[in-house]
Order: structure tokens, then sequence, then C-alpha cells
């Protein structure tokens, strides 16, 4: 279920979770996720600098996020459940391509504690929908390392397949990592208005 609120910021909602860009004010609790889960993510993401853990490093790149959000350059959404105000996941949007591609890659991470509830499955499936329908996306790709066989079920559930591999493909916790590469496509793509 899609929601408009001021500026036109989506916010979804999905079971018990609520799915909603990233905003200025987030800057603490997304610090405090990246924190708690700094161990956990580690062998799935690029080496951090000290500032992403920190409020201060957040509140820069929060600022830089904006102005990406404002050019619907890229979409940075967090995941709470209803009620909170705790991050428990992100799933981000980047490399924006409209006419003529109308594609974009996604990445994601989930809480630690939250693994296993079908959070991921879901918010993804919908945060998805959301670029193909509200966006007008014809394809969303993504990238998971063989051995992440968690990140390829979630994947294969929200209906991305498989298109290739790529040989050292991103620069993961310091070491060149290969990668599937996969595709989820819009069946019912329209143009966007003008």
């Amino acid at each position: 279920m899609f929601h408009s609120i001021i500026n036109r910021s989506p916010v979804i909602e999905v079971d018990e979770f609520k799915v909603r860009l990233i905003t200025s004010k987030d800057a603490r609790q997304i610090a405090a996720y990246y924190q708690r889960n700094r161990a956990f993510l580690q062998p799935w993401e690029p080496l951090r600098e000290e500032a992403f853990f920190t409020e201060a490093g957040w509140e820069i790149r929060l600022a830089q996020l904006a102005e990406l959000h404002k050019h619907k350059l890229a979409y940075y959404f967090v995941l709470v459940k209803k009620g909170s105000d705790e991050i428990c996941g992100v799933i981000n949007f980047s490399n924006l391509v409209r006419h003529p591609f109308h594609a974009c890659h996604v990445g994601y991470s989930l809480d630690e504690l939250c693994q296993g509830q079908g959070m991921m499955r879901k918010t993804l499936k919908a945060t998805v929908e959301w670029m193909f329908e509200q966006q007008h996306f014809h394809r969303v790709m993504a990238a998971y390392m063989p051995r992440n066989k968690k990140s390829a079920a979630v994947l294969q559930a929200v209906g991305f397949e498989k298109e290739g591999e790529a040989k050292d493909y991103l620069l993961i916790n310091g070491l060149w990592e290969d990668h599937i590469l996969t595709a989820c496509i819009n069946p019912n793509w329209t143009p966007p208005k003008k």
C-alpha cells in the first residue's frame, strides 16, 4: 500500500513495517543502525570510513541524499516498525537512468535481529513495485556474492532473475568479489506522463 506525505515523499506500509525516504532528522537513528550492525554487515559491504558510523558523518551524507532525492537521482529508504523510529533496515535505489534505459540498481541491508522474518522480501517487493508504478522504471538490477544465499533467496522471491556473472565486480570488505547479476523487469511498463 502506497501513501504520500508532504513533498510527495512515499510512505509504503507493509504489514507492521513502514518504508519511507530517509530525512535529515534520521542522522542519529541511521548511525545507530550501522553501529549496531557493524560486524554483522561487514562481510557484505564496502569498507567504511569511521565517519560512516557517526551521527555527524550521517548529517553530511543526509544533506547529499536530500539533493539526490530532490533531483530524482536516487532513493534511500529506511525500514521502521510502525510506532517506532528505530531503523531496522535500508533499501536504496541508485544509478537511476531514465529515458531510454529506465533502469536502476538496488541495494539493501537488514538488522541482524530482524533476519528470518520475511521483512526484506516484503519491503523490497513493495519498493520495487513503487519504482515500477510511481517512477516508471522498466528494470531494477541487483547483484549478490555467490556465497550470500540469503540475498539470493530474497531476490528470487521478489522476482529477480539471474542474468549473468561478473568477475571481481565490487570491492567488498577490502576484496574484489565476484557477483551474480540479476534483474527484475516491469511487465506492465508505461512511459512517464509529461
